[in-house]
This record gives structure tokens, sequence and C-alpha cells, in this order.
């Protein structure tokens, strides 16, 4: 659905799923990687090992803040092929060169992303300043800065920084001070409902949802100020 764009003075970007897959939740982007690895495991086995790694990640201080994107998918598929090796699924010799091969296919995935958003980013970059907010692991300028997009974002706000996690609005109410502006000025794109679209919308921001593969647990009777399927249409959608 449309609404008016004409006021936006500034724009919240999120990053992971939003500018380096395609608005595919990032768990469809590594069960890719598992297949073309050959690691023969169920879906639904998968996604329990993906929210197991997610929240040992989550809390505890394994990521370093010079990481990059490959070092912390690395990390993250390790630990995620350990809990399957636990639990008889996986070798315990395939662990490793299957953690690297999968870290290596993701790291691909998200670099050419990263180049296709290139494009709008240096459109959106000429008419507006720009905020990141991000649920990470905090070491999200390194990613950034080696995939060459650190020099859009005037300032990043991130998780594991603030203490202050998505779908929480206060992590977008940092963004927009950041920005300093009155929330109706800037507008959130983001590709989760529920972790960008909600929380932005309810402290007053315009909202943009690049609607992709998510998790599954999108609700059916959504609301954005601007849907969109490719980052390419944002640059028309503010117009």
């Amino acid at each position: 659905m449309m609404a008016s764009m004409n006021d936006v003075k500034g724009i919240i970007f999120d990053y992971g799923g939003t500018i380096d897959s395609r608005g595919v939740h990032w768990s469809e982007v590594i069960w890719k990687g598992y297949e073309k690895s050959g690691v023969n495991v169920d879906k639904a086995v998968f996604r329990d090992a993906y929210v197991y790694a997610e929240r040992l990640l989550a809390k505890q201080p394994l990521v370093k803040p010079e990481y990059n994107f490959y070092d912390l998918m690395l990390l993250k598929v390790r630990n995620e092929l350990l809990w399957l090796c636990e639990q008889g699924l996986v070798a315990n010799d395939e662990v490793e060169p299957k953690s690297v091969e999968i870290a290596k296919y993701c790291d691909d995935s998200a670099r050419e992303c990263a180049e296709e958003a290139k494009p709008v980013l240096d459109a959106l970059k000429e008419r507006y300043p720009m905020v990141m907010v991000s649920n990470f692991y905090g070491n999200l300028k390194s990613v950034l800065e080696e995939y060459g997009l650190l020099k859009y974002f005037d300032s990043i706000v991130e998780s594991a920084v603030v203490g202050v996690r998505k779908p929480d609005g206060m992590i977008f109410k940092l963004g927009v001070k950041e920005l300093g502006m009155n929330p109706e000025q800037v507008v959130v794109i983001g590709d989760s409902y529920s972790k960008d679209i909600v929380p932005a919308m309810s402290i007053g921001c315009q909202t943009i949802w690049l609607k992709g593969k998510g998790w599954g647990d999108e609700p059916e009777n959504d609301y954005a100020s601007v849907e969109v399927k490719k980052l390419a249409e944002i640059p028309d959608a503010l117009l």
C-alpha cells in the first residue's frame, strides 16, 4: 500500500536480510548452503540448529569486533553443525570442512548482494542522510567496511553495542536521534515486518517493507507505508 513519502528527510536502514540477502531471511540462505555442501538434515532440525547458534552468539561474547562476515558465518555455522553432531546427524569429521564450505557460500552470497545494493545506496545518499539500525553481533562496522558499505551511513546503531534489540522500538528511537529529526520525517527500510515495520510505526516513522521470504511467522494482515520486492524499487518509492 502506498502513502505519501514527500516529507521524508532521512532514512534508517536495516542490514541483515535487507541489504545482504535481497529480503530473504538468513536461515534460508544458510539452508541453501547446507544443500549445496551436501549436509543432509531435515529442514525443521536445521532450523533448531539455527536458533541454537543464534542464541549462543547472543548470550556469549564469541564474536570479536574485528570479525568480517566470513569469520562470523564460520563461527555460526560451526556451532550449528556441532549441535547437529551432538544429535548424531552430522559426522564429527565433517563439521570443520562443511563449516568452511557453507561459510564461504554465505560470504559470497552477501558480497554479491552488497554489490547489487550499492547503486541504490548511491542514489539515496545523494538525497538523504542515512543511519543503520541492526540487530547484530558487535562486528557490523567491520562487515560493512569490508563490503564497501560503511561510507553510506552517517551512524551505526548496533544492538550488541547499544544494548537494545529489535523489536524494541527504543533502538529505532536511537536511530532517529542520530539523524536529529522527528520520527515522522524518517522512513525505516527493513525486511522483517515484526522486527522492523511494527516497531518503526509504533514510534511514528514511515516505513518501506522489503517483502521477501521470511522466517514464516509474518502476519497475514500486515501494513507498511510502502511495500517493495527489490531494493532497486526504493528510490522511485521515495519520489
